[in-house]
Formats: structure tokens, sequence, C-alpha cells
């Protein structure tokens, strides 16, 4: 892809986008990977809380910090050079004071190419959002299963509970937010999401009438090791092959066979 070619992709582009063609969203965490995946055409780019669990070997997110989040924004944010650059608020920023929350939205925002932040929450992120909203901050909200919220549902659990949803989701459009994760939700829900939202709906394991799709990097590519959800498709094997390449650096060191006289200086 001539990256000359294309449009940078703002919000009100990534808006527009609902109803004329499929978004297409992925995680990423650090420059090589953000620049590879911003090359190969994506949309969006969240710089997602889930680095707890695919980078950091947590069991939840709810270990990530802000501090930890601003790192990896600023290695993404430098790497890309037209997807939209999304930053998660890790565990609890979302809940602390409209004030508060907008403290911490402006450091995002002063990254260099983040445009925009992920609240995931329901209604009780209203007041936060409206106030965001006010003051130029792009939010782009998250209903549906929330991950911050593993211990009070029991674990990573589907969502059917279609009034709460749609009553959850509206609230946050009329907010403000300019699009609206969907995660872990029944299909036929997701959908009556879709179509009453007039902002994009990004689905994760909520079916194929979402206005787009996110998937965490790692399982896309196959690097993950342990068990992956339902929903995640790999469209590699990158795990085994890593593991072969290591291997065999292994055994040419110990056979002597590496480094040879093409990879030494006389």
């Amino acid at each position: 892809m001539d990256l000359r070619t294309e449009e940078v992709m703002t919000v009100p582009r990534f808006v527009r986008l609902k109803g004329r063609r499929p978004i297409v969203m992925v995680t990423a965490y650090d420059f090589p990977m953000a620049q590879l995946v911003d090359q190969a055409g994506v949309d969006g780019i969240l710089v997602g809380d889930s680095l707890g669990m695919v980078v950091q070997g947590r069991p939840n997110t709810l270990s990530v910090t802000w501090e930890q989040m601003l790192y990896h924004a600023e290695m993404v944010g430098r790497a890309v050079q037209r997807a939209l650059v999304v930053v998660d608020f890790p565990f609890p920023l979302s809940q602390l004071e409209p004030a508060q929350v907008l403290t911490h939205a402006a450091e995002a925002l002063r990254l260099p190419g983040v445009s925009a932040v992920k609240l995931e929450g329901g209604q009780e992120l209203v007041p936060s959002v409206q106030r965001l909203v006010r003051a130029g901050v792009p939010v782009m909200a998250h209903c549906g299963l929330r991950p911050q919220s593993v211990h009070r549902l029991g674990g990573y659990r589907i969502q059917r509970d279609r009034q709460t949803l749609l009553q959850e989701a509206l609230a946050l459009q009329q907010a403000g937010a300019f699009a609206v994760v969907v995660e872990c939700v029944s299909a036929p829900v997701a959908q009556e999401l879709t179509q009453a939202l007039q902002v994009p709906t990004i689905g994760i394991g909520a079916g194929p009438h979402c206005d787009g799709q996110v998937l965490v990097l790692h399982d896309l590519l196959g690097l993950n090791t342990g068990p992956v959800p339902k929903f995640a498709k790999a469209y590699a094997q990158l795990a085994s092959t890593i593991r072969q390449a290591v291997q065999q650096f292994c055994q040419e060191v110990r056979q002597g066979r590496y480094p040879g006289p093409e990879h030494s200086y006389q």
C-alpha cells in the first residue's frame, strides 16, 4: 500500500464509514507492530488495556496502569501515518470524576499520533463523556462485556440484556461518543444496537452485523499459546514460526554453524 495515496483517518471520516463499508480495527502496543498494521490498511488502532494479558501475561486487564498505557500509546502513535489511534482508559480511571478523566485524556491526546480515548462503562459514564466532548476530546464508548468488571460479572460471559444494552449505547451516543465498541453480545442484539445508533458500532465477539470489527492483534496473528475466545480467528500461526526460528538459531550456534564468514567482520 502506498500510504501517500491514503487519507489520514480522522474521527469524522471514521464516523462517515457507517453504512458505507465495514470498519477494520486491531490492537497494537509497540512501534513495529503498529507500523505494520497501519501499512496493511486498518482504519483504526486501539492501544488496548488487553496488553495486560497478551503482553504482560496477566490473568486479566485490571493491573494495567495509566503510565503503562501512555508508554505503549507513545510508541504506537509515533509509528502510525494514517490509521485512527485510540487509547484505552485502564481500570478504574473512567470511574473518576469528570474533571479528573479530562486531565488524563489530555495526557493521551498530547502524544504524537493519538486522536481519541476509549472509556469502558455504561450510563454512569455519561457526565465524563459529555465533559470530554465539550473539551474537544473524541470518545469511543464500550458496552456489552466489560473486562474491567470481570469479577462482578463472574467471568467473561455473553451479554444478552437487550434493554440495558440499548439504553446504555443510546445514552453514550447522546453524550457525544463517536463510536461504540460492542463486546461479547449476542448477534441479534448487536444487530439491533447497530440499527438503533447513528454512530458506528465496532464488534468484538458480537456477530457480523456491527459496522466494524476489532481483534486483539495477538489473536489475529496466532501469537497466543493459551486458550483464545470463540470469536477470535487466527490469520497466521506466528507462535510456531517464531519458535521454530529460535530453535534453528539455538541449533546453529551449538553446532558452530553460526556465525559464519558471511556474518563476521574481517
